[in-house]
């Protein structure tokens, strides 16, 4: 479907439309798929040794591949647009003089081919021509039957179901410089802007339609992820994921809560490497034909309305810290 059957206004012409997947480094697959199993997420091994695709149960598309690496870090980030809009963005591309790249050696992994940038922390992107996976309507409450008088409504421990996330809703990326990635990814990816606050965070929805936020960018001394979202059908399913996730052993995060910029309830559980995978359940969504009032907010009225103290080290870019500890090893500095 290409950007005017999709009843867009040609404005928007030259706009990403999906996070298609997200690539990242770890140092233990095997690791890796016993925590977004946990999550209720669905892994597959890929083609070549050492490579896992993460989705969710309800759909085929891989939104998520963790390739075995000496520790976790944010490799790169896949860009889905329609024909019309990648053919605008690479004239875009040209025109600003943005920094082009060959597809990286390493991560032959996914197909190589599309508009391969890099973004001003240095951060390879590509741009792929393929179907819309962010969603296209606000994401619906599980449905639930009606209980009888007498019956209590809740279910007992041992019967409590599983939790299966139904999509990627957006991600938390790292960055030097908040307002240059604004910049960046709205003139270059036709990303708008939903909210901010000052220069220390930013959410981007897609001109497409898209959750609140699609990409946000948060200040931190280098690039990395600080979260996935993961969207779950009733405030109910993110508390059961948070305790399933404790069941599994994985008993650090933060939440229960509701955000401000976003609406959504949410519950973050820290994965293995200092980063958050997160339940999140009735985000605001912005449709195509909507400009949404974007506004820069307090620090107090842009992280949450309710929920307990997030943890000191919340907002720290592990990925930075395990590779100055790399270096200072190499550099014999460490025994």
């Amino acid at each position: 479907m290409g950007f005017l059957e999709a009843g867009v206004r040609k404005d928007r012409l030259g706009s990403v439309h999906s996070i298609d997947r997200v690539v990242m480094s770890v140092p233990d697959i095997p690791e890796a798929q016993g925590f977004f199993e946990s999550f209720g997420l669905k892994c597959t091994p890929g083609d070549a040794q050492g490579v896992l695709h993460v989705g969710t149960c309800n759909s085929s598309h891989v939104w998520l591949t963790v390739v075995s690496g000496e520790h976790k870090k944010l490799l790169y980030v896949r860009y889905g647009v329609y024909q019309a809009d990648y053919d605008a963005i690479e004239k875009k591309v040209a025109l600003l003089n943005v920094p082009r790249c060959a597809a990286p050696e390493a991560l032959a992994v996914a197909e190589a081919d599309g508009l391969w940038v890099v973004d001003p922390d240095g951060l390879p992107l590509q741009i792929v021509v393929g179907e819309k996976s962010s969603p296209d309507a606000k994401s619906p409450l599980t449905e639930s039957a009606d209980t009888p008088l007498g019956i209590g409504a809740a279910p007992s421990r041992s019967a409590a179901p599983r939790v299966h996330p139904r999509y990627l809703s957006h991600v938390l990326f790292f960055t030097v410089d908040v307002r240059r990635a604004m910049d960046f990814y709205i003139k270059v990816l036709g990303l708008r802007l939903s909210d901010h606050s000052e220069a220390d965070i930013a959410f981007l929805h897609g001109a497409y339609g898209s959750d609140h936020h699609l990409a946000a960018f948060v200040k931190a001394d280098g690039p990395g992820v600080h979260h996935l979202s993961w969207d779950v059908g009733s405030v109910h399913e993110v508390g059961l994921g948070a305790e399933q996730m404790r069941r599994s052993g994985y008993k650090r995060g933060w939440g229960v809560g509701r955000h401000v910029l976003g609406s959504n309830y949410f519950h973050y559980v820290r994965d293995p490497w200092g980063s958050y995978a997160e339940y999140s359940f009735d985000i605001d969504f912005i449709p195509a034909s909507f400009d949404w009032p974007a506004a820069n907010h307090s620090g107090e009225d842009s992280f949450y309305v309710w929920g307990p103290e997030p943890p000191d080290d919340f907002a720290v870019n592990y990925e930075l810290e395990e590779e100055r500890l790399s270096a200072k090893v190499a550099g014999g500095k460490i025994n």
